[in-house]
């Protein structure tokens, strides 16, 4: 079996995403991968050979040397490592704190080498606020619709004969509307994680875009969340036959549309065109649009624009993942009336057969 330090391995430790080093007994680098060196700012070169304290002198949490202060238990023929904990890196540009798990490879009890590594706590705080953001969200997202239902039921059930049936259909299709809200957020959840997880799945079937823009204004008048006379929709050109996700690309335009109604103002115009390889649509409000600033966050997680108060801010980021499923692309811009114009690309695809 070849040693952990072997001269034909640091090609391939290289590969790794996170950060190794691996020292001899005594704390002598061996090895220094490229994301160490990334994220260490020292190059391989200048690190192999040298030790450890050298080269990435850890402190532990009350400032003592962690490479000293763990002798012992290097010493423990039975102890196989540490589990993962936090150290800083005492570097003369300033201190940056590490997640750091340590690995010892040991030869019939005898100590050979000493495996780190080493990950940025930025990385990990920053996962763990987006973790925060995304409770918080629901939380509050999921407060006022169930607050409204509750309200109504526990109304409609203590004073059922003192409404007259106009005004206890108006209760009910209160609850239903909010039941409905709350349906589509947990809708939205389940597809964050998905796509978070690359888990998308594709069922890729023949697809008339246009007819799928049709569906989902029509299903927008109809649901009473905006007037036909608001909308505008025009095809230009024939597009091809396209392989697509019917549902995700039904998906992505309620999304895009849910946007425009949302956040911009008066006419909300979509259009199909044919490209050189499948079809392009594009949806364009007259609101205030999209600062340019703001253009490149538009699609991350949580981003609401102006109106924070209004929605998850997921809508966006889950249509930009299911575009880029279908290998298309999406971008914001200036639509010619000032508002945004979101347009989105798509490869006509091919059948895929099982």
């Amino acid at each position: 079996m070849t040693a952990i330090g072997a001269p034909s391995s640091p090609a391939a430790y290289d590969l790794l995403p996170d950060a190794l080093v691996v020292t001899d007994a005594d704390g002598l680098i061996e090895v220094f991968n490229t994301a160490a060196a990334r994220l260490v700012g020292v190059a391989a070169p200048d690190a192999v050979g040298r030790h450890l304290d050298a080269v990435l002198p850890l402190l532990d949490e009350r400032g003592t040397g962690w490479w000293g202060c763990s002798r012992a238990t290097r010493a423990m023929p039975r102890v196989t490592g540490q589990p993962e904990r936090r150290l800083t890196h005492a570097a003369p540009g300033g201190e940056r704190d590490f997640n750091v798990t340590v690995r010892y490879v040991r030869v019939e009890g005898r100590l050979t080498q000493v495996a780190i590594s080493l990950r940025d706590t930025a990385s990990r705080e920053r996962i763990e606020r987006n973790r925060a953001d995304l409770v918080s969200t629901v939380a509050h997202e999921l407060r006022s619709p169930l607050t409204s239902v509750k309200g109504f039921t526990a109304t409609l059930l203590a004073k059922w004969d003192r409404f007259t049936d106009e005004q206890k259909k108006l209760f009910l299709n209160t609850v239903n509307s909010d039941a409905d809200r709350v349906t589509r957020l947990l809708a939205e959840l389940l597809d964050v994680s998905r796509i978070d997880a690359g888990r998308i799945q594709m069922r890729r079937q023949i697809v008339d875009v246009a007819t799928v823009v049709r569906k989902v204004v029509d299903a927008k008048v109809a649901a009473g969340e905006a007037k036909r006379s608001r909308f505008v929709v025009r095809t230009v050109g024939e597009p091809p036959d396209m392989w697509l996700d019917p549902d995700k690309i039904e998906q992505v335009m309620h999304n895009l549309v849910d946007n425009a109604l949302r956040h911009g103002a008066g006419t909300v115009t979509v259009v199909v065109s044919a490209t050189d390889d499948g079809a392009a649509v594009t949806v364009a409000d007259q609101g205030e649009g999209v600062a340019e600033a703001s253009a490149n966050r538009v699609f991350t997680k949580f981003w609401r624009g102006a109106t924070r108060g209004n929605g998850t801010g997921l809508g966006l980021y889950i249509a930009k993942a299911l575009v880029d499923a279908h290998g298309g692309t999406i971008a914001v811009g200036r639509s010619p009336d000032g508002g945004a114009e979101f347009r989105f690309s798509l490869p006509a695809g091919a059948p895929v057969f099982a």
